[in-house]
């Protein structure tokens, strides 16, 4: 029985949509979480494949391979991981959330801090469910997935920073939160489960309207709005996207994030 690892956040479901809807293939199971949740469980042999935080990739890519042609990413703005509070250059040495939910957009903000924006914030961890980072001292709180698409989050704040939008400004190239990646499973069956994927990819791309409508309630978006998200979004792993990991890789290496930016290796 293959693990496939299922992102709870809606920007997942579009790649994951026909396995929802028509049924997952034989010998497959969904293990449904947060995409930090998932990072550990693949980390610990408990799931075999999951759409995973891309950094997770970088620290893990001796034992982890990618499926090919599958990404949650961005082109530009990407609407749900947001910096959001005093505006960014305001941040040297101010007290700054991350949520724990994350591990990508973690380092991508702090990427941006350092050469986007010049600024060298104090940053302290918060669960976005539970806790109010800006009752504990924060002063800017990065919010990801779905909390951060609610309006009524934090609509007084000074700045509401898209930290899609400020990386494409800044490299020209898209960027990939997740990837799909494998650390376990026999590799014909691992082939199937990727056919079922992009199959799976096509019929949430050509299915929108109706997929949104049917499922905006469980999310707790309106349809026209979650449908407008989905499109604006990127499900495929194409050469700038690729790019764009490298980049975010090699950037991540200066920021001492990482040792050394990995080779992308494929299934």
């Amino acid at each position: 029985m293959l693990r496939l690892g299922h992102i709870l956040y809606s920007n997942c479901f579009p790649v994951h949509a026909g396995l929802i809807d028509r049924g997952l293939p034989p010998g497959v199971s969904l293990v449904r979480g947060i995409p930090s949740d998932l990072n550990r469980q693949l980390a610990a042999g408990a799931l075999d494949v999951a759409p995973s935080s891309s950094i997770e990739f970088a620290r893990h890519a001796d034992r982890y391979r990618i499926l090919p042609d599958l990404v949650i990413g961005s082109r530009g703005p990407v609407q749900s991981i947001l910096l959001i509070g005093r505006p960014p250059q305001a941040l040297d040495g101010r007290r700054v959330a991350l949520s724990t939910a994350s591990a990508t957009s973690v380092v991508l903000l702090k990427i941006l801090c350092r050469v986007r924006w010049n600024v060298r914030p104090e940053f302290f961890p918060f669960d976005q469910i539970r806790e109010d980072p800006f009752a504990a001292g924060a002063e800017a709180a990065l919010f990801i997935g779905d909390v951060a698409l609610r309006p009524d989050l934090r609509p007084q704040a000074e700045a509401r920073i898209d930290l899609g939008r400020e990386w494409n400004e800044q490299t020209g190239l898209p960027f990939a939160f997740a990837v799909w990646q494998v650390s376990g499973g026999e590799p014909a069956a691992l082939r199937r489960l990727h056919a079922a994927l992009i199959e799976s990819r096509a019929y949430g791309l050509t299915h929108g309207r109706e997929l949104a409508q049917r499922h905006a309630g469980a999310f707790g978006l309106p349809a026209p709005f979650l449908e407008q998200y989905w499109a604006n979004l990127a499900f495929v792993l194409d050469e700038p996207m690729q790019e764009g990991l490298k980049q975010f890789y090699r950037l991540a290496v200066e920021a001492g994030e990482l040792p050394a930016a990995p080779a992308l290796r494929w299934l």
